[in-house]
Order: C-alpha cells, then structure tokens, then sequence
C-alpha cells in the first residue's frame, strides 16, 4: 500500500516537527529512567514534562516497537516471565492533560469504553476506516472519561472533526498524559480494547497487524 497517496489531518492540530516535538527513549538503554520512580505517576510525570520543558518543545513522541522498561510498573503487563508484554505498538504522544485529539481521515466509531485501571488505557475509542478496499482500525487511548460521553457505534467523523482529549491522571489508566495512537488491520474480536503492548514471542504477529503510526502522524 502507497501511504505517500493519502493526505492525512495531523492528530493533535498541527504537524509534529522537530520544532515542536522531542523524541523521548523508554528503553533499558535511557539510564536517566533508573532514578525515576515509575510505579508513583507524579515523579513520572515529572520526569517527562521535565524533560519537554528543558527542550522547550509541546510534545514527546515515541515507542512503536520499542523495548520499553517501564512496563513494570504495572500488573497488566505481567503475565508471567516467558509472556511479559514490554514491546510497544502503537505511538505515544506526550502532551499536557485537555489538549484535542482530531481524526486524521474519515471514520466511524467501531467501539469504545473505558479500560479503568493502574497502568491501563482509561478511556479508550477504537475508529473503523477504509483505506483502498481494506478495513483499517485506530485506537486513541489515555483520554479524558467525559470523551465518551454521548458517543454511538457507528458515528462518523470526518477528517479534521475533534475527537476526543488527551486526559489527566488518574482516569487516564494512571499515566503522565499522552495520546496512545494506535492502528490494527484486524481487531480479532476486540472491543472498546486492542493490546498495546506485546511480548516478543508475538511480536511477528503484531508487527504485521499494527503497521507503524508514522504512516499517518508523518513524523
């Protein structure tokens, strides 16, 4: 597929550049991590909005397919040593609690809920799209709970329409805020929820059913 022919709207409003936008690293390499204490949301919190600040940049962006090593914060993650889930599928885009979220091109709402709990989406919206013949699903996580409020499966939203918000801690699963984007070819039964997060025994099928957000965010 020829993703240079679509012409996307930019999910937060404006185009992320290097003028606007940091690369953040989660990995074990990111030593600096290693004096956070991640399982308290404030002092990550802190450490995030730290290092946009001291860059003088609005958003931090990263993760698809990164090795991440902040995964152990959380329970949901940890499904045993073999099957712990630490490589991230979708993008993150760090950015103050309230900022608007827009839909990059038409859709309609497949499904939504809020996925409560430590380390969790929050409130999670799942778009169904179709791109050259073929279905295409993105979810939008770690919002705000009232952004599913008077929403319909099967709403449409064109290009451009304001979705959704970028929500606080702790209803956003208890997260600095961020924006997680996410795109899936098959949902394989999914609802309201797609995991973000896989282990690297899954990863081949992962890899083939998220293809890169950059696609669409352009980055």
């Amino acid at each position: 597929m020829n993703w240079n022919t679509f012409e996307f709207f930019p999910v937060m409003g404006e185009k992320l550049t290097t003028e606007n936008t940091l690369s953040l690293d989660f990995t074990a390499a990111n030593q600096e991590l290693e004096a956070v204490d991640l399982s308290n949301t404030s002092a990550f919190d802190r450490y995030v909005f730290g290092k946009l600040n001291q860059a003088r940049k609005k958003y931090g962006i990263g993760g698809y397919l990164e090795k991440r090593a902040i995964y152990r914060r959380s329970e949901v993650f940890a499904t045993g040593e073999s099957n712990f889930r630490n490589i991230h599928l979708g993008v993150d885009i760090w950015t103050e609690a309230g900022a608007e979220v827009f839909v990059p091109f038409t859709g309609k709402i497949h499904s939504f809920q809020d996925n409560a709990g430590f380390g969790n989406y929050g409130p999670t919206i799942i778009l169904e799209h179709e791109i050259q013949g073929k279905k295409l699903f993105s979810l939008f996580g770690h919002l705000f709970r009232s952004d599913l409020e008077n929403l319909e499966v099967g709403k449409f939203f064109q290009a451009g329409e304001i979705l959704c918000h970028v929500g606080p801690f702790p209803e956003n699963g208890d997260w600095p805020p961020h924006l997680h984007f996410q795109l899936m070819w098959d949902m394989g039964g999914n609802w309201g929820d797609y995991p973000g997060v896989a282990a690297e025994k899954d990863l081949e099928f992962y890899r083939e059913n998220c293809p890169d957000p950059n696609l669409i965010l352009n980055f």
